[in-house]
């Protein structure tokens, strides 16, 4: 029953700064959308929601996310939730890191799946997860990363596609959804027993095997590009992200000027996945040499990209001075949290470590 009201309070919580397109309102590409998610997780989840007034950044998540962590494949649903509850963690996304630790409930044991949402992936008593958890934890910074286990080319397209796509969805939990998925005011055991209960409801969605492809008639084909190079492994993902990664170039070009994508590629260039800190003075640096109209648009790119748990009311409230649609907002975000993310997945490309 616990359970049961939370899942509810979820699905009808107010996504922040947009207004969304209700499931039965929806047409066109979102109500396409829409139906698949609901078909497959049950339910019309937040964070699709908040992708609703951009129809075609709304599939290009979906795709994306759908390709990677849902469809069967190489790899199992488990592996993927770890790998996924992992990089929610070193993106500093409690909601997402409540949502795939709940999935590992399910999966595999309570002890490992707290082990993961603590950021403590060294004591994962299964030695698989445990290895995919400790690398996707640091796959972000070349510097850093960890070992990754011996993968065949259709799990590495899979794991790096769970990788890359978590790195996008966090960015965007963050800027648009509360911070948590459960009541923050809940004690640890009462969370635990709540992790419980939402496992169980969602078991057959976690379990149930689905077919690879099925999202690749929302969107237009294009080509995989040079360094998306890791996804060649498994076909149905190479065409998701040549798919979403066309779609999220197209929204960056409507929602932001090209002064402001190239300071974002700029930096991300010299990136090695360190964290920005509390202070938002390198921000403001490299926003001052945008010219004024573009310092809004480029405040919230870069924190989006860098920082995304720091980007506020302020943020979007001077953005949207200039670009009031929502649409524009969202495909702000989604471009700067694509951008990230497709140069993490670049660093997997080819084989640094085995």
């Amino acid at each position: 029953m616990v359970a049961g009201r939370v899942i509810s309070s979820v699905v009808q919580r107010q996504v922040k700064y947009v207004r969304t397109v209700p499931p039965g309102r929806a047409d066109g590409l979102v109500a396409a959308v829409y139906r698949q998610v609901a078909e497959e997780l049950r339910l019309v989840v937040p964070p699709v929601l908040l992708h609703s007034p951009a129809p075609e950044t709304l599939a290009g998540y979906w795709m994306l996310m759908r390709e990677s962590l849902l469809a069967g494949g190489a790899v199992d649903r488990l592996g993927k939730e770890a790998v996924a509850a992992a990089v929610s963690v070193a993106n500093i996304c409690p909601y997402c890191v409540d949502m795939h630790s709940i999935g590992i409930y399910d999966l595999a044991t309570e002890h490992d799946a707290e082990a993961v949402a603590g950021d403590r992936v060294d004591e994962i008593a299964d030695p698989r997860i445990r290895d995919l958890a400790v690398w996707a934890r640091t796959a972000h910074q070349p510097d850093e990363a960890s070992p990754r286990p011996p993968l065949s080319p259709a799990e590495r397209a899979e794991l790096v596609g769970v990788v890359v796509g978590f790195h996008y969805l966090g960015r965007m939990v963050n800027v648009f959804l509360a911070n948590f998925l459960l009541p923050p005011r809940l004690g640890p055991r009462a969370r635990r027993r709540v992790k419980h209960g939402i496992s169980l409801m969602l078991s057959p969605s976690l379990r149930e095997v689905l077919p690879a492809g099925r999202s690749l008639g929302l969107l237009p084909a294009a080509p995989l590009p040079a360094d998306a190079g890791w996804a060649a492994g498994q076909p149905e993902i190479a065409e998701a992200v040549a798919r979403s990664f066309a779609a999220f170039e197209r929204a960056g070009q409507r929602a932001l000027s090209p002064a402001v994508r190239h300071l974002v590629l700029d930096r991300l260039a010299g990136w090695r996945g360190e964290e920005a800190g509390l202070s938002r003075q390198w921000c403001e640096r490299l926003v001052a040499d945008l010219p004024v109209p573009d310092r809004p648009a480029g405040r919230l790119a870069l924190l989006t990209a860098f920082a995304s748990h720091q980007v506020d009311e302020d943020t979007v409230r001077e953005f949207r001075l200039a670009e009031p649609r929502d649409a524009a907002l969202v495909e702000a975000a989604a471009w700067a949290s694509y951008a990230a993310a497709r140069r993490i997945g670049a660093l997997h490309v080819a084989d640094r470590v085995s």
